[in-house]
């Protein structure tokens, strides 16, 4: 009787310890973010789970529209969604998925290349246009349809036709080497660093996270100037929409990424945390060690629908 009793309150104990095992299981904040975020954000993941051993950052990159259509088109579970541009959100995603977003970061499109890129004593923010166009040189750029980075680059072509007046230029770059588009602008990167490429038309912080060279481009057409909206807006182009078989216009504009949790998140408050780490100082300087500015003022174009812990960040209305 007594070994009973005893093999009872063990057993007891075991089953208990099992079906309490659950109740210390991490929570997992799902983000959908831009490939051009990856550096920046794996670093924001460490630095947040140190802070919250409870929480397991799940990251998964990719163009920002593809980004979108995961949630749209294949119903996929997320909580955070973060865009190279705030258009993404606010036409693929808002209302149905979202009620808002947050303008968080800039950028800025540079031609980057290597210490091997054929030309690469010579290239210059005067003559890029030129090298890009040599038959012996080869470039890469990122795929509109896929990649905010895919048709900023186009505007970039369409700028600097009416900046250098240069007819037909844009529809000569964005001709050369189309076997070379990949569907997002970090996939480029391993073109260069392979030597298979000698030139990619890239975000400032990429090049600068992988410690490549650049050229700086004229403010007219790199699409960093706030001040320059105006002017940007004057080019545009046609990709493909959330839905299958529709496209939608997208007009140039200034860099500026975008940030948002989703209304079914399924870890809702605890991915508001995240996001409001990623706005205070810790974010801002993780993003300026990674060669990107954050955006300031913080900039939503629906204010009063932005959680009020995030609020903080936007300027008094």
């Amino acid at each position: 009787m007594r070994q009973f009793v005893i093999l009872f309150i063990f057993s007891s104990f075991i089953f208990y310890s099992c079906n309490n095992s659950g109740s210390t299981a991490k929570k997992e904040i799902i983000v959908f973010h831009a490939g051009s975020l990856s550096v920046p954000f794996s670093q924001l993941k460490g630095e947040y789970e140190k802070l919250h051993p409870d929480v397991n950052i799940l990251l998964e990159s990719a163009g920002s529209l593809v980004c979108a259509r995961k949630i749209t088109e294949l119903k996929k579970p997320c909580d955070i969604i973060a865009s190279a541009d705030y258009f993404v959100i606010n036409e693929m995603l808002i209302p149905g998925y979202t009620g808002w977003s947050i303008r968080f970061a800039t950028n800025e499109i540079v031609v980057a290349y290597n210490e091997k890129s054929k030309y690469s004593a010579e290239i210059n923010s005067s003559n890029w246009m030129d090298v890009l166009q040599k038959n012996d040189v080869i470039y890469s750029r990122s795929d509109p349809d896929q990649d905010p980075c895919g048709y900023r680059t186009v505007f970039t072509f369409m700028l600097a036709e009416k900046y250098y007046k240069r007819n037909d230029l844009a529809a000569l770059l964005s001709e050369k080497n189309r076997d070379f588009i990949r569907p997002k602008e970090v996939d480029l990167v391993a073109l260069l660093e392979a030597n298979a490429i000698d030139y990619m038309l890239q975000y400032k912080s990429v090049a600068v996270q992988h410690g490549f060279k650049y050229i700086e481009l004229p403010d007219e057409i790199n699409l960093s100037d706030p001040s320059r909206k105006e002017e940007y807006k004057t080019v545009s182009a046609s990709v493909k929409g959330s839905k299958p078989g529709t496209t939608i216009t997208v007009s140039g504009d200034f860099i500026n990424y975008s940030i948002s949790v989703l209304d079914k998140a399924p870890q809702r408050d605890e991915a508001i945390d995240f996001i409001a780490f990623i706005l205070g100082e810790k974010g801002k300087e993780i993003f300026m060690k990674n060669g990107q500015n954050p955006l300031y003022p913080l900039v939503s174009d629906q204010p009063g629908m932005v959680p009020e812990k995030l609020r903080q960040y936007l300027p008094r209305q």
